[in-house]
């Protein structure tokens, strides 16, 4: 990609994607490689991030090389930056990609009415505590651990960027999910934190705010099974959205290739929304 602003800047980098096996960060892996960049496939499951890596790879002939690593195990990422920095070489990004929610977590009601009491495990009072130490352990500390661990080579360096990936729950908070939302907001104040903290090393720090993407995760809930329609819930989503449909993992690429390249070089501290209109609309 090239104009009179010149090129992104990216070919010959190394990048680390945490949650690097899942459809949504292998799609972002994919992106970066194509631009260049050296990638370190980081996820839970060896095979899914070395399956990632090995396409990665034979599509677009670029060094890519697939890792398990825990994003809570501060000792797991330090064993996998070692391999990195021998095969790859120093870090120059990080996409802190690895979340997910928890069904202790999660009310089954929407709206509480005062009869719900009855029923009050369907509610707020049924949340588990250790629901909401897992899903903030895992999208909290899971950006935190990371960025501890992989900036060290960026600083040393003076260079390089790490984008976090929120969500629009962060903004405008989902029934149901409390703890992801406010999982996701508390990442968006830690971008801000991180990127005035670095403001001086040269490391840029921002963030990504995706709308509502189709995934295996949550197409059980938002498509019917038997009819192919949309759920209840889902043609909510599709309400409250004006451009009135789901977005794709590739619609996130584009943002995030430029939080990363020296187009954004006078940014940092940002959340993008990429949700087609959905924290831009009231209902009406």
């Amino acid at each position: 990609m090239s104009t009179k602003f010149g090129e992104l800047n990216l070919k010959g980098k190394v990048g680390v994607i945490t949650g690097g096996g899942g459809v949504i960060c292998s799609t972002m892996a994919k992106a970066m490689a194509e631009q260049g960049i050296k990638t370190a496939i980081l996820d839970l499951n060896e095979e899914a991030a070395k399956v990632v890596a090995d396409e990665i790879e034979k599509t677009y002939n670029v060094t890519s090389i697939g890792l398990a690593a825990n994003v809570l195990s501060r000792e797991s990422l330090e064993e996998a930056k070692k391999i990195i920095n021998e095969k790859l070489g120093k870090v120059d990004f990080l996409v802190n990609g690895a979340g997910g929610n928890a069904a202790t977590a999660t009310t089954k009601v929407e709206q509480m009415k005062p009869a719900d009491l009855n029923t009050p495990d369907d509610t707020f009072f049924g949340l588990q505590l250790e629901g909401f130490d897992k899903v903030f352990d895992l999208n909290f500390k899971g950006t935190l651990l990371p960025s501890m661990v992989f900036a060290k080579d960026m600083v040393a360096r003076q260079t390089g960027g790490i984008v976090n990936i929120s969500s629009m729950n962060s903004y405008r908070p989902l029934t149901r999910i409390p703890a992801y939302s406010a999982a996701k907001a508390a990442i968006n104040n830690f971008t801000q934190w991180l990127a005035v903290h670095f403001a001086k090393t040269g490391v840029r720090v921002n963030s990504i705010a995706p709308g509502f993407l189709l995934t295996n995760q949550n197409r059980f809930l938002l498509i019917d099974e038997k009819t192919g329609e949309a759920t209840p819930r889902g043609q909510k989503i599709i309400n409250g959205t004006p451009m009135e449909r789901y977005g794709t993992p590739d619609e996130l690429t584009g943002t995030l290739l430029y939080l990363l390249s020296d187009w954004s070089k006078f940014i940092i501290g940002i959340v993008v929304p990429v949700d087609g209109g959905f924290s831009a609309y009231s209902g009406v």
